[in-house]
């Protein structure tokens, strides 16, 4: 699994999509935190924001269209923006220039959701949806003169730029990410003095990309922490829509994936060409995240080796960590490049009842390997005593010497993973039946795993992360992740709480058009660590759907 850097491509079966025309890639993240208190001359509503619009040639990044701005206010009240001038073309030299003139804003036919963050709470998800509706972009076409056709035929690109509306100075301004860090440059750091929680970290962490794309990088870093001016110049404040395949992934530069706040082992191999014993132990030392953690005691015989590992808590926040490694013996890998990613960043959009996907077929569910049982073990080492009787000479007694040696032993560990999916109809469906219910209400699933081992907890977790897919999306685009209820080695997970529910129940809503047949739930039940690697299962469980929920639409609300 890759950090939601990865492109996640919404095919046309999209909720978002009322007529599944193109495909629309969004290549958006986003992340903020919460505001600190504004005064009477530095302030900013929450909800006073927008979205400024490019269209962008694929074959050379270069912008094709006047950009505009879009936004659910008028925004009259601007007394300073900057014109219209994309992050393209700031990065090839533009300067900033204030103007003074009445500011000119596009009002969407259909309210975009929230941009800017006030409290931290990510919205990236109805963003995505929002800017991949074939109602949106037929908007943006109407509103840059471009030809909709054209611009959804795969040459072209549409540059996303959010734009905050806030009162510097007791002033009000109109400002991208990009310009509120050139400006901020041209004040001597005023800007971030007076309006930092929005002008250098909810502001430029609304948006950015999950990978590299018109020229800019994907972002890794922080989500949640105030950034530099040159920082957001480069990276942030900006988000793509594609209609073609993703530009090439560049090669992966970690070793080995994590998942956030999860525990995890870290090994290496150790080899050495003189025996390690209790009197001269191996060792090695991990240092993770500014941490060191160590493995002491290590026993090996002359040309063995052995693995060393810590166990150790992956951070909240998803980003890269450096481990290094050192030991008084030969180490298979010195520093190991780990990817922290969050899997909790792309749950489904919000259904809605003119969903429609009518060349839909049912996908086949994804077959990948298990690892549901893994081997390690470590050398025990102890003195194997061998006395021998020494004569005296003359003048000296004899004497007894042990000429000993050191033995050893291969002391070796198991542990299995297993695990079973259960879904079922939710309870909020009227007319379910066993197994069996409509389309367009919601589902439950629950999952129940265990890890078996020989070896001292020191040496394994139990399995911490489930995340579910759907047949509606390909098993792709889009996927859940499940509660984990209980700690240990027995886990039990089930579906977070849905945030489009009236009820805040935790289910899954199927799609109102989803066919008569069999509906799969997929999942992956992981992160069970040892020292000789992840124990993963895939699961399954099917639910069969028959008729939809417009036929019970006068027996009550589906949410």
């Amino acid at each position: 699994m890759k950090r939601l850097i990865c492109a996640l491509l919404l095919l046309a079966m999209l909720f978002s999509l009322s007529v599944p025309a193109f495909a629309a890639d969004p290549n958006i993240d986003g992340g903020g935190g919460g505001m600190g208190q504004g005064t009477g001359q530095n302030s900013w509503t929450p909800g006073r924001d927008g979205v400024r619009i490019t269209i962008v040639r694929d074959s050379d990044n270069t912008p094709v269209s006047v950009p505009i701005d879009l936004s659910n206010g008028t925004n009259s009240d601007m007394a300073v923006h900057f014109g219209k001038v994309s992050k393209i073309t700031y990065r090839s030299g533009t300067g900033l220039t204030p103007h003074t003139s009445s500011y000119v804003c596009y009002k969407p036919s259909q309210a975009m959701p929230r941009i800017i963050s006030s409290n931290g709470s990510s919205n990236i998800a109805a963003i995505r949806n929002y800017f991949c509706r074939e109602g949106t972009i037929r908007d943006i076409a109407n509103a840059t003169g471009f030809d909709y056709d054209t611009l959804i035929g795969g040459s072209y690109k549409i540059l996303l730029e959010p734009i905050a509306y806030f009162k510097y100075s007791n002033v009000m301004f109109a400002m991208t990410a990009t310009e509120a860090a050139l400006y901020n440059k041209q004040v001597g750091n005023g800007l971030r003095s007076k309006m930092v929680s929005l002008s250098h970290k909810n502001l430029p962490l609304s948006m950015f990309l999950e990978t590299p794309d018109l020229g800019f990088p994907a972002w890794g870093g922080s989500t949640t922490q105030a950034q530099n001016d040159e920082t957001i110049i480069a990276n942030l404040g900006l988000g793509i829509i594609r209609f073609s395949a993703p530009d090439p992934e560049p090669p992966r530069e970690s070793n080995v994936t994590y998942r956030c706040d999860t525990e995890v082992i870290t090994a290496v191999t150790l080899s050495t060409g003189s025996q390690k014993t209790p009197d001269n132990p191996a060792y090695a030392r991990f240092s993770i995240n500014g941490r060191t953690y160590s493995h002491n005691s290590i026993y090996i015989p002359d040309g063995g080796s052995q693995l060393a590992w810590v166990k150790w808590r992956t951070p909240k926040e998803p980003g890269f960590i450096t481990i290094t490694v050192s030991s008084n013996c030969s180490v298979s890998s010195s520093e190991i490049v780990a990817q922290i990613v969050d899997l909790d960043k792309n749950p489904p959009p919000d259904p809605q009842a003119n969903d429609r996907n009518d060349g839909f077929s049912i996908p086949a569910k994804p077959s990948k390997p298990n690892v549901i049982s893994l081997t390690w073990g470590e050398w025990d080492c102890w003195w194997h005593e061998y006395w021998v009787w020494h004569s005296g000479s003359e003048d000296e007694d004899g004497w007894w010497e042990d000429c000993g040696w050191w033995e050893y032993a291969w002391l070796s560990y198991s542990a299995t993973l297993t695990a079973e999916m259960q879904t079922k109809p939710d309870s909020k469906s009227p007319t379910a039946s066993g197994k069996t219910m409509k389309s367009g209400y919601g589902l439950n699933a629950n999952v129940s795993a265990q890890v078996r081992s020989s070896a001292p907890s020191s040496h394994i977790t139990g399995a911490q992360n489930v995340v579910a897919y759907f047949p509606e999306f390909n098993y792709a685009s889009y996927w859940r992740l499940l509660k984990r209820l209980n700690t240990g080695y027995s886990s039990t997970f089930e579906f977070q709480k849905n945030r489009y529910s009236t009820y805040g129940r935790p289910c899954h809503f199927s799609p109102v058009w989803f066919p008569d047949g069999r509906y799969t739930t997929y999942a992956e039940c992981i992160d069970a660590w040892t020292p000789a690697g992840m124990l993963q299962i895939n699961l399954t469980d099917d639910l069969t759907i028959r008729d939809s929920l417009f036929s019970d639409w006068h027996i009550r609300p589906i949410k």
